[in-house]
């Protein structure tokens, strides 16, 4: 075994079960990166991580570039790739969540956020990549501050000063004394534990996803050995099949998080009396 526990390889391949070493199981070493350039005492630094997510980036805009710089009335099948996605986050998110006269506005960036988020946890099962980029918590939580700043924006320029704090409260005189009670809860929960499950959320699907093919990854090569052949088979199995419910989630986390970003947003522009 590597003594170095920041090694890109996640398993030995000269390890398996009867050869007198033991399991090799993921952790978080398994989500620890050497980088690529520049080291941890300078300001230079440029790890895997950085990579997918700069490459993700460029391939997204890449990707809508080539389909609409030359828009057509009959379009090809690229620009109906891109159409058909670009339309289902505009009419099934945000029209159904802010309604089209709100939410015209903000479609650009919910767009953005959906797609660079189905990128980023796209990676973990691309060759080579091999790795969600949004296991990494800073990834999430910058996404997450980034709504949360535009939420905060929104509702001072809609509701003003007062409306604000109605708004995050939810203070109602009618419920009585205990109108002061839940006012705090409401307070609490919006502008401390909202912006960390939006976060959270993402990154610990993402994590625990990756971490479960991993398991079974390895497992698969570990029991390639005497009678362990018979359980790597069902281990082989298994990471398909944990590979294909992880395309199911990997789509499912960047609408979810993309849902309660135009939530927060409709929050933002409703009328609180």
């Amino acid at each position: 075994m590597s003594a170095d526990p920041t090694q890109v390889l996640a398993f030995e391949t000269n390890c398996h079960i009867f050869d007198g070493c033991g399991f090799p199981a993921p952790g978080l070493h398994s989500f620890l990166f050497e980088p690529l350039f520049g080291d941890g005492d300078s300001n230079l630094y440029f790890n895997k991580t950085m990579l997918l997510a700069l490459l993700g980036s460029v391939i997204i805009v890449g990707f809508f570039w080539a389909a609409f710089s030359k828009p057509k009335v009959v379009p090809g099948k690229l620009q109906m790739v891109a159409e058909a996605g670009y339309d289902f986050i505009r009419r099934g998110v945000v029209y159904e969540t802010m309604g089209k006269k709100e939410g015209e506005k903000w479609v650009p960036l919910v767009v953005s956020l959906f797609f660079f988020v189905w990128m980023m946890n796209l990676w973990s099962i691309i060759p080579v990549a091999q790795f969600p980029v949004t296991s990494v918590i800073s990834y999430p939580a910058v996404l997450a501050a980034v709504v949360y700043v535009t939420w905060i924006s929104l509702t001072f320029k809609r509701q003003g000063w007062t409306g604000f704090w109605k708004n995050v409260t939810g203070f109602d005189k009618s419920l009585g004394p205990v109108a002061y009670l839940a006012a705090f809860i409401e307070l609490f929960s919006n502008l401390l534990v909202r912006p960390f499950t939006h976060a959270v959320r993402l990154f610990a699907n993402m994590f625990a996803g990756h971490t479960l093919i991993l398991l079974f990854t390895i497992a698969s090569w570990y029991l390639l050995n005497g009678i362990g052949i018979a359980y790597a088979g069902v281990s082989f199995i298994m990471t398909i099949v944990m590979t294909a419910f992880e395309l199911f989630i990997q789509a499912l986390q960047a609408y979810v998080f993309v849902l309660l970003t135009c939530t927060y947003l409709q929050g933002a522009v409703a009328e609180h009396h």
